[in-house]
């Protein structure tokens, strides 16, 4: 009778094979074949990983076929394990993290979204304070060091421990410590989520007004809204718009608002070149009355081209959206979206900002390139053209008030979770989203001056964009002190830092020496 050899199958924790910990909620976890978007199979497939010895051996026994099944669902058990990344539970109940199916193309059209705005219509305005060859210099400059500082962020998205950062503030956190990590990141982040849903609010019903004085003229008969009505028409749309469950559903959105903010930036360069320069168009640096003003001109200058890119406190949150593995970690289709992303926005600023200066000057307003198109060629400009730019403003708006409000919608539920344990209730949420609507309207109606405060509370933001990444890979990643990559992040921090207290110092400097009209709850 034939001798049973006996077989044992060896445990991965007695050859040493660390199996990381794994915390996850019901449908979060990460493996190709169970959370990847049909949009990411155009990847190519990575190799598979080698067979053992042990491997090859057994399988070439008699007893192969039941033994090649054992090892193959073994070998697949101990793949698929490194495909799984530490989550929090409470994750899947908020509305950034909700949904884990995102890809490059939804980062492209959030990226985009969030990108391109109103602000980079002030771009000309620093151009005729910097002139051409420091304008364009300084604008190529910072262009390339917030892309610099974007990629640092969607590195340390993902920790060597399989910890997952999908909020700003926790990366934050996490890299400077708690109390230190909340007192730098908090404000700048929900000033740059809150304050901007504000900002939109005025930009977006200011041109609904307009856009409405364009279609109906002088022949309509209809009772102009006043411009608090038409604030409070922009925030019924948008908490509308806001009802959308979580951030991956917002993509479409996105979408439109990408393809206007290109439309709209496109057109309003290309009618002003079209149209031609007015009378008296001039490239002279204006005169000032002291050295001192003459540096805080630049400073502001410099400051607008600063704030043209925005979007850095989103980036986290985007990349949060998307299924992670050790084969296909996110930031690989994080960073295809966003190099997309960014090819588009420069082909949008610099043209706008080159071409505006071209043809205004220093006859630029300070409204920026929408101001100076009704101004100069309000009446030899269609009103067609003139109305589809003003309404591609809106739409616009309307898009990138969903994307900067969806952190403050996480952090009011993020609350409620963490104290009731569940997750929230449907009606709650849109109480939740209708309440913050409210609160930004009011805002905007009470303090309609607070876009004249941009540059000094901006210059507090500033660091988020340009300084913290850098300083947040060094403490995360631990470079080799002195390295290149050590000494280039030392110096692009230092340098954001002291960007910002300048901006913040120029800022003040023009408030005291210009002064600000406050009045409250009257909005022009």
């Amino acid at each position: 009778m034939e001798e049973k050899k006996e077989m044992k199958f060896v445990r991965p924790e007695s050859v040493g094979a660390e199996i990381p910990a794994i915390s996850a909620p019901p449908f979060q976890l990460h493996c190709p074949s169970m959370t990847r978007s049909p949009l990411l199979d155009i990847a190519p497939k990575t190799p598979k990983t080698p067979k053992s010895p042990l491997a090859s051996l057994l399988t070439s026994t008699p007893i192969a076929s039941p033994m090649k099944k054992a090892i193959a669902s073994m070998q697949c058990y101990l793949e698929e394990v490194g495909h799984f990344t530490k989550l929090d539970p409470q994750d899947a109940w908020l509305p950034i993290t909700e949904s884990r199916n995102g890809n490059a193309y939804y980062s492209a059209f959030h990226t985009l979204s969030s990108g391109i705005g109103a602000q980079a219509l002030l771009l000309p305005l620093a151009f005729t304070t910097l002139s051409w060859t420091w304008g364009i210099l300084c604008l190529s400059l910072v262009f390339m060091w917030q892309l610099y500082t974007l990629w640092l962020l969607i590195q340390l998205h993902e920790s060597e421990s399989g910890m997952r950062y999908s909020r700003y503030l926790r990366l934050s956190m996490a890299a400077f410590g708690e109390k230190l990590g909340k007192l730098l990141a908090l404000f700048p982040v929900m000033y740059l989520s809150g304050g901007t849903c504000v900002t939109l609010i005025m930009i977006g019903g200011g041109t609904m007004k307009i856009f409405f004085q364009i279609v109906c003229g002088d022949i309509c008969s209809l009772r102009p809204l006043t411009t608090i009505e038409w604030y409070f028409l922009f925030v019924c749309l948008a908490i509308i718009l806001a009802q959308l469950p979580n951030l991956n559903s917002i993509a479409g959105v996105s979408l439109i608002g990408a393809i206007t903010a290109i439309s709209y930036c496109t057109l309003i360069w290309v009618v002003s070149i079209i149209q031609g320069r007015p009378e008296g168009v001039s490239y002279d640096p204006p005169e000032t009355k002291s050295d001192m003003a003459r540096i805080c001109d630049i400073l502001n200058a410099l400051g607008i081209i600063a704030f043209a890119f925005r979007g850095h406190n989103l980036v986290l949150e985007i990349q949060g959206t998307m299924p992670s593995s050790a084969k296909q970690p996110s930031r690989k289709p994080m960073w295809r979206g966003v190099k997309l992303a960014y090819v588009i926005i420069a082909m949008c600023l610099f043209p706008l900002a080159i071409g505006g200066y071209w043809a205004y000057g220093n006859l630029m307003p300070n409204g920026g390139m929408l101001n100076a198109l009704h101004k100069y060629h309000g009446h030899s400009t269609s009103k067609l053209l003139l109305g589809l730019t003003s309404l591609f403003v809106v739409i616009n708006c309307l898009s990138s008030f969903q994307i900067y409000a969806m952190p403050v919608f996480d952090n009011l539920e993020l609350r409620f979770t963490s104290k009731m344990k569940k997750p929230c209730p449907w009606w709650l949420r849109i109480v939740f989203r209708i309440f913050f609507g409210c609160l930004a309207f009011f805002i905007s109606v009470a303090l309609p001056f607070l876009m004249s405060l941009a540059g000094l509370i901006g210059g507090v933001a500033l660091p988020v964009t340009l300084a913290y990444p850098c300083f947040m890979w060094i403490l995360i990643k631990k470079p080799t002190k002195y390295s290149a990559i050590w000494c280039l992040n030392w110096i692009l921090g230092v340098l954001g830092m002291v960007l910002s207290m300048l901006v913040i110092a120029g800022a003040i400097w023009t408030i005291v020496t210009m002064g600000v009209e406050i009045h409250f709850f009257k909005p022009q």
